[in-house]
């Protein structure tokens, strides 16, 4: 088995025996947590250390905490204000602050890796795709100076970030964690809108996320997040992204769980370039998962791990020194500026389960 080469999701708030049992055997890459794992601030902060103590060599702890609807953290703390809410607004010193006071409450719970900023530009915002309240606008250029300037802060306060969803998850129509969006688009388009944050921003971005949204223009077999065209030869090759630390969107969403079974998915991940297969909820399919990894080639695994090892060293930092006044301290901060957002505390109905993980 390998496993080196997943970031797995965990079920609950603790680490029960069998699981930390299977971990300690996996020695994934590192592990995701979401709104079911984060009780309080103490039990988190254990469970991230707990996580920490099974893994050889440091582990990526990462969490989706954009601000807005997407706030992981939000039994415990106040969320951030939202991309669209922070872009509205265009004042740089709030954008900071909202950087600087997340990044500080991920690093004081035990997270070294946030996936955001969400680059996708928002090219139909009345639709249910998934994106309503989380991107910072449709002008690429837009996007660059409000998404780069909170991308900078927090990396700044020592946490890592990820661009996502590449190469242009707001041109789906659909939303991914129900089925696979297409989208006719063609690579000129791509180049000449939404992968223009990408580039503008690549010496600034840690890592980039790919997107659950099939290109049939560009590849007619795979989904972007799949696709060796997407990836090795558009994304590594031809941009230039060939150092970037590069993975998948959660693989069990419906857009590739309806297609792949568990096994053929992660393969299919490594192979089209990707360095790590994520798997947020179907945590008891991860040693079938780790089985699959290990019949690819070795070269090709010991790709991704260079890359994996090279993040490790230069991108992941340890986590501060628990501390119940900074503790009370940074809530205070995201509490006095999300005051200053009040509509970015309620931005309309979806009916993506994004919001609810």
């Amino acid at each position: 088995m390998d496993g080196s080469l997943l970031l797995l999701g965990i079920p609950g708030p603790e680490l029960t025996p069998d699981l930390a049992a299977l971990f300690r055997k996996l020695q994934p890459a590192g592990y995701i947590l979401f709104t079911r794992n984060i009780v309080t601030p103490q039990q988190t902060r254990k469970l991230t250390d707990d996580l920490r103590d099974l893994s050889y060599d440091s582990p990526i702890i990462a969490i989706d905490q954009e601000g807005g609807r997407v706030t992981r953290t939000a039994a415990i703390a106040p969320a951030a204000p939202s991309a669209p809410a922070l872009a509205a607004r265009a004042d740089y010193g709030m954008t900071a602050d909202a950087a600087v006071f997340s990044a500080d409450l991920l690093r004081l719970l035990g997270f070294n890796l946030n996936f955001a900023p969400v680059l996708d530009l928002d090219h139909f915002p009345g639709e249910p795709n998934a994106l309503r309240g989380r991107s910072w606008g449709r002008d690429p250029q837009r996007v660059i100076d409000f998404a780069g300037h909170w991308n900078r802060w927090h990396r700044k306060r020592y946490i890592a970030t990820c661009g996502k969803h590449f190469p242009a998850g707001g041109r789906a129509l659909a939303d991914p964690h129900h089925d696979l969006p297409t989208s006719r688009a063609t690579l000129e388009e791509l180049l000449r809108e939404d992968v223009i944050p990408y580039t503008a921003l690549m010496p600034e971005l840690d890592a980039i996320m790919l997107a659950h949204v099939e290109f049939p223009l560009i590849d007619p077999e795979f989904p972007a997040s799949l696709s060796p065209r997407v990836i090795r030869r558009f994304l590594r090759d031809q941009l230039g992204f060939d150092k970037h630390l590069v993975l998948t969107d959660d693989l069990d969403m419906g857009a590739i769980a309806s297609r792949h079974g568990r096994g053929e998915d992660v393969k299919l991940a490594i192979r089209a370039g990707n360095d790590l297969a994520m798997i947020c909820h179907r945590g008891e399919t991860a040693q079938t998962a780790a089985r699959a990894i290990a019949e690819l080639p070795l070269s090709m695994r010991d790709d991704a791990r260079g890359r994996i090892d090279r993040f490790r060293r230069k991108k992941l930092h340890p986590p501060l020194q628990w501390s119940e006044k900074k503790w009370a301290d940074t809530l205070h901060s995201l509490t006095t500026l999300a005051a200053e957002f009040p509509e970015s505390a309620n931005p309309g109905p979806t009916q993506s389960p994004v919001a609810d993980y």
